[in-house]
């Protein structure tokens, strides 16, 4: 098979173009890269996805409608979800609201369905007056990305990853639908905590996915903290990468200030006493290139980097 040369292009008439082969001979940076939103919505489907996910399902369509419009009002997030090897788990299927809020912790509402109307539970949780208890000791959800239906990649090095971290942490990980960045596949995210990891295979998956149960966030393989937006989320994976892993709430975004191509965010460390950080980062647009397997036109995105980290002086 003919790989796909620096800038995504395939390099012969005969050979089948992978997003995530090409980002890779690229070196693109997956810092930044994680989409905005707190609320997640799962659906558990067992069965094949189609390409558009829980908007392709053969559901009731005033049901699927409700669910829908509820999750727009809030800006949720709303995926598919299975065991690994598409195995139906014991029991009715299930559904969750999962929400992250500003102090971190873990708001659950979980639900089951045996009839598609079951599943307007969603649409109440995500309207109810006021957020569900918190839950911060919790266990996680660990999202693979392993939906082969919308783009190649998720699948091939998806659902390795879906495997292999099966086997070690059963009850806490799923295969989901398209959660955005294919070419970053395996792409895995923590929720409710809100982290997104690229660029995985099974060894390493391991190991980030241990490390973030442990609350140590890597610098390697972060996209960054959904809670925040692109320019916030590299000056923090700067800060890990500079003086090491941390937790996942051990920074906090004070300030951020534009000028045009360039931002200052100032984070500070957890502690009372720990300095503050400022982090002047710079953004560009890549040239157009394909950015998924299946997309059939060329794309420009804008890259974030942190070009200097500086300590604010009291």
């Amino acid at each position: 098979m003919t790989r796909p040369d620096h800038d995504g292009a395939a390099a012969g008439p005969q050979a089948r173009f992978f997003c995530a082969e090409a980002a890779r001979l690229r070196s693109d940076p997956a810092a930044g890269t994680a989409p905005h939103g707190t609320t997640w919505v799962l659906v558990e489907y067992p069965g094949g996805w189609p390409p558009n996910g829980f908007d392709g399902l053969p559901l009731d369509p005033g049901t699927k409608q409700r669910v829908f419009t509820a999750a727009q009002a809030v800006r949720a997030r709303i995926l598919l979800i299975r065991r690994h090897g598409r195995r139906a788990a014991d029991g009715p299927r299930r559904w969750a609201v999962l929400r992250y809020d500003d102090h971190g912790a873990h708001r659950a509402t979980w639900g089951v369905w045996h009839r598609d109307e079951d599943l307007a539970g969603i649409a109440e949780a995500l309207a109810a007056p006021g957020p569900p208890p918190p839950d911060p000791s919790g266990p996680p959800v660990v999202l693979v990305c392993a939906h082969g239906t919308h783009d190649a990649c998720c699948a091939v090095r998806g659902r390795p990853v879906a495997r292999a971290l099966s086997e070690r942490w059963p009850d806490l990980v799923w295969e989901c639908s398209h959660v955005g960045g294919d070419r970053f596949a395996a792409n895995v995210v923590v929720v409710p905590d809100g982290v997104y990891y690229g660029g995985l295979d099974a060894a390493s998956s391991l190991t980030v996915v241990e490390a973030h149960l442990a609350d140590r966030v890597h610098a390697d393989h972060l996209r960054g903290y959904t809670d925040l937006f692109p320019p916030q989320q590299t000056a923090v994976a700067a800060l890990l990468g500079r003086f090491g892993p941390a937790g996942r709430h051990h920074y906090t975004v004070e300030d951020t200030t534009r000028d045009d191509d360039r931002w200052l965010v100032r984070v500070r460390g957890r502690s009372s006493d720990a300095p503050a950080y400022e982090v002047e980062i710079r953004s560009h647009r890549t040239p157009r290139r394909q950015l998924t397997c299946r997309g059939l036109s060329m794309s420009s995105t804008a890259v974030y980097e942190a070009v200097s980290i500086a300590v604010v002086r009291p």
